[in-house]
């Protein structure tokens, strides 16, 4: 009987594992943030240009963020403790980068969860496996204090952005298009 029960969960985790690759993102992204994602490339063309006239010490960090290959997912566990920091790019400012804060991301067994734990600005939300070396992430924002919403809950907090591995214990998601100030927003994160 125990052996049934160890197949039965071995098998419900392989298919959790799976279950986003298989078009579960689509059913759930908001028409709107299916746009967003649509026009990523150039949105995030424009926004790094307009950041170009940032300060000198800001726009060398952005460009080294941007400058990292993607890596894959695949043999990374993203679990645990995180130093994060966000950065908005063009829009109403040419480039603000902000100090480093605690995010924390946990699995539930069907996929990586994101918090963002400190700061004034927050965020909630799940990772849906797109490739191998890039995820869509479904989150809302929310200021600290308030009770995130429910991704899909409506446009001022519903957020979208694709997530890039880009070392051993780095990341870092990149929302084209961010309802408020900016039109690319990037968290970064290491351990």
């Amino acid at each position: 009987m125990a052996v049934r029960k160890l197949i039965l969960a071995a098998a419900l985790a392989a298919t959790a594992t799976f279950a986003h690759a298989d078009g579960v993102v689509q059913k759930l992204i908001t028409p709107a943030d299916k746009a967003r994602l649509e026009k990523y490339d150039a949105t995030r063309k424009e926004a790094l240009q307009e950041a170009k006239a940032g300060l000198a010490g800001e726009v060398a960090t952005l460009d080294a963020i941007v400058a990292q290959k993607p890596l894959s997912f695949s043999d990374f566990d993203m679990t645990g403790n995180w130093q994060c920091r966000t950065i908005k790019a063009g829009g109403l400012g040419a480039l603000v980068v902000y100090g480093w804060f605690k995010c924390k991301v946990t699995d539930d067994g069907s996929g990586w969860m994101l918090e963002k734990i400190s700061g004034s600005q927050r965020t909630k939300g799940r990772f849906y496996t797109e490739s191998d070396n890039r995820l869509i992430y479904l989150g809302s924002g929310f200021v600290a204090g308030d009770k995130p919403k429910a991704y899909g809950r409506g446009p001022d907090a519903d957020q979208v952005g694709y997530a890039f591995r880009s070392g051993p214990a780095a990341w870092r998601i990149e929302f084209p298009a961010p309802r408020y100030e900016s039109k690319l927003d990037i968290i970064e994160f290491r351990r």
